[in-house]
């Protein structure tokens, strides 16, 4: 009977052992998720509605015992609301240092400089991670920039952010602008930076493009932008052709070859630099630019020399086929 007795209790301790391992190993042993995963914990969540959401997902094997073994092993840290990334196969452990972390995912949504506002619009509704409904924001209204967003929030809200953005920018800016400037508003800073942004990427040439504006509204001088005659047509996008000289000729509220001064409002959503160029312009005399073929342009103070830089633009042109 004492040898059985003890037969009994060295099995049984051999099954504690082996319970108690187990439930150490599986504190540290690879997780069931086959490739990463993310896992969103609401504000609020306990340690215990968060097992859930990462049994639910594939994160862990058993909620309950993803539970008892954060309790026992994961100290006293609490976790943290948001969206996480569970790596495949992230252990217990892993995944409990991942939430009480708050290393939360990060998703951007990027407005490039220069972008019109049906774009920005087309951009944020195509986007399924956002919800909710917008309007296509009022031109000129937006930052360019990265902006981050969470899975779910209302579209509204990442655009309210991008709209208040450009107003503190816009706001400091125009409070360090240089004197004199031929733009009297804030407004009208946005309008002709607007221009510039849509006339040249080359970040160098910007102050010396928002110069060149400044001394022909100064002279009264059209101000000729190609960007201006497209905007009414295609609303900023691109066109895809050739303008026609029936469009040059058009007479509406933006077209700056039928119109003397800035147009009836932007054209575009100006990053930064362009603003800046607009509100510190270089000082030149010049009052045309024209396409030097290598990315940049040429510019020119009489009419005469850019008659000659434009005949060579035309003649690098032909070389190309272009024409």
């Amino acid at each position: 009977m004492r040898s059985l007795g003890c037969v009994i209790l060295l099995v049984g301790l051999a099954v504690a052992a082996f319970i108690a391992f187990r439930f150490v190993h599986g504190w540290t042993e690879d997780g069931p998720a086959p490739r990463d995963i993310s896992v969103v914990v609401p504000e609020g969540a306990t340690l215990s509605d968060a097992a859930v959401l990462l049994k639910q997902s594939g994160a862990v094997r058993s909620a309950d015992a993803f539970l008892t073994r954060a309790k026992v092993f994961g100290g006293g840290t609490p976790i943290k609301a948001g969206e996480f990334r569970i790596p495949a196969g992230a252990s217990n452990k892993d995944i409990l240092r991942i939430l009480q972390g708050g290393k939360t995912l990060t998703r951007l949504v990027t407005i490039p400089e220069g972008m019109p506002s049906i774009l920005v619009y087309e951009r944020l509704m195509a986007n399924d991670e956002l919800t909710g409904d917008i309007k296509v924001p009022e031109e000129g209204s937006v930052l360019p920039d990265s902006y981050a967003f969470d899975k779910g929030e209302p579209r509204a809200a990442v655009l309210g952010r991008m709209q208040a953005a450009m107003d503190g920018l816009v706001k400091k800016l125009w409070a360090e602008r240089a004197p004199d400037l031929v733009v009297k508003t804030p407004r009208e800073a946005i309008i002709l930076a607007s221009i510039v942004e849509k006339e040249t990427a080359v970040p160098r040439e910007r102050p010396t493009v928002a110069g060149v504006y400044a001394n022909r509204l100064r002279k009264n001088m059209m101000l000729q932008a190609d960007p201006t005659i497209i905007y009414p047509i295609t609303r900023g996008k691109p066109l895809g052709r050739r303008i026609r000289k029936s469009e040059i000729a058009a007479v509406n509220d933006y077209n700056t070859y039928a119109m003397v001064g800035l147009p009836k409002g932007p054209i575009a959503n100006p990053g930064q630099l362009s603003i800046l160029a607009v509100l510190h312009p270089a000082k030149t005399n010049a009052l045309y630019f024209v396409a030097d073929g290598k990315g940049g342009h040429i510019f020119a103070d009489t009419y005469q020399q850019h008659n000659e830089n434009v005949r060579k633009w035309f003649e690098i042109r032909r070389a190309r086929g272009e024409l």
